[in-house]
């Protein structure tokens, strides 16, 4: 039930959205709820008509719920994680058993301390790999697959054997394409019709 100082009018309405200006901020301007037609004014200041043809309302930012708008911007994150060069081959390279920090350095060879860091890090925010410190002097870390990592190994080794497969095929239309497609080297470039 409204408050008493409240004016309360069900109107028919078109309804144009407006942006709150410096003139009528935000929290001066109407609240308001739809019922198909029926537009309830609970709230608007300097108006004394008991209906209104249209209505202005407060611009709002479009509402878009929070799982449509995260999950897309979260898949193009997950997938831009797996497909990561340095995330594939750590995946790689702990199928099977745990390793130590700079075990698996040495197996992921051309990758910088700051890099391996960083991967295992976000391969162990999105639930993909373990992290177990040992209460050792010095203390000692291993990383480990998850299930959920041990699965996506799964369908990295896919790709792999997919790659398997097809690479001749690939090397045949990538040297098909290269030849089809090959530059001519330019000659001496001649300013005009007589070469001059």
């Amino acid at each position: 039930m409204p408050a008493t100082d409240q004016k309360v009018v069900p109107v028919h309405v078109d309804v144009a959205f407006i942006r709150p200006t410096p003139n009528q901020p935000t929290q001066e301007a109407s609240r308001y709820t739809m019922n198909t037609a029926d537009f309830m004014v609970d709230r608007w200041l300097g108006i004394g008509k008991e209906a209104l043809s249209t209505a202005h309302v407060p611009w709002r930012e479009p509402v878009t719920t929070s799982t449509n708008a995260d999950n897309g911007a979260l898949l193009r994150d997950v997938l831009a994680r797996i497909g990561d060069k340095w995330s594939v081959i750590v995946i790689c390279r702990l199928h099977g058993q745990p390793r130590r920090f700079n075990e698996l350095r040495r197996l992921t060879e051309a990758i910088t301390q700051r890099m391996l860091s960083a991967t295992l890090r976000n391969l162990e925010r999105d639930g993909l790999v373990t992290r177990t410190v040992y209460p050792t002097v010095p203390p000692q870390v291993e990383y480990a697959l998850t299930e959920r990592g041990g699965s996506l190994h799964a369908v990295l080794y896919q790709l792999v054997d997919w790659t398997d497969a097809h690479l001749p095929g690939i090397q045949a239309s990538r040297a098909d394409y290269d030849s089809t497609h090959a530059t001519v080297p330019a000659g001496p470039a001649a300013s005009g019709p007589d070469g001059r």
